[in-house]
């Protein structure tokens, strides 16, 4: 007869789920101290001292730094592609410039109300090749929205890789425009960017889209 193993438990908790919580506390003071210092502040001391955890719980949930700053920064980008998801998931039924308004707005206004989740989200990361890569990445898969959102309204003619290359440039464009408007740099309203998107949409939509 096989032996039978039960999962310990502490406090009505697995140690799968102890562990799960423990992730979760260390990603968790990542993003505290991050908006507080940077991402260069995100150290595994300054982890460990937030969350009260040595560093065996540390270790144990993420192979190094990098690792953490990755974990930390995808939880951040996926709650705003989340929220973009959410704007494009009914483009066939709605015009193309709309809905580039409301995911400009939608990405304006979560920056407004948290300017950190901006600064961890969009800023560069000298330094830090991992999030530099994971940067360069969303900007891709964001491109990526515009250009599937596009496709309902793209004329039989229209040249894809062009449309392609406008899109990149245009949300590298954006990122850039946010950036110089949370530094200050940027003397306007949130709602002056969102028009002048617009406006590109309407100078941009002609070469691509029917009936723009």
């Amino acid at each position: 007869m096989g032996a039978v193993t039960t999962a310990r438990t502490w406090g009505g908790r697995s140690a799968d789920q102890r562990r799960t919580e423990r992730r979760e506390r260390v990603i968790e003071a990542a993003l505290e101290i991050w908006r507080e210092s940077g991402w260069t502040g995100v150290t595994i001391r300054a982890v460990c001292a937030r969350t009260g955890l040595n560093d065996r719980y540390f270790y144990e949930a993420f192979a190094d730094r990098d690792e953490l700053l990755v974990a930390a920064w995808e939880q951040v980008r996926d709650d705003m592609l989340a929220a973009l998801g959410g704007v494009f998931a009914d483009y066939s039924s709605r015009p193309l410039p709309g809905l580039i308004e409301q995911a400009a707005s939608t990405v304006l206004q979560r920056i407004s109300n948290d300017p950190g989740f901006g600064r961890i989200l969009l800023l560069h990361h000298a330094g830090s090749p991992a999030l530099e890569a994971c940067r360069g990445e969303a900007l891709q898969l964001t491109a990526n929205l515009v250009v599937g959102a596009a496709q309902t309204y793209v004329r039989p003619d229209a040249d894809l890789l062009a449309l392609r290359i406008d899109a990149i440039a245009s949300v590298g464009g954006f990122v850039e425009l946010i950036n110089a408007w949370q530094s200050g740099l940027l003397d306007c309203s949130a709602d002056q960017i969102v028009q002048r998107i617009v406006h590109l949409v309407s100078v941009l939509g002609p070469l691509y889209l029917e009936n723009s």
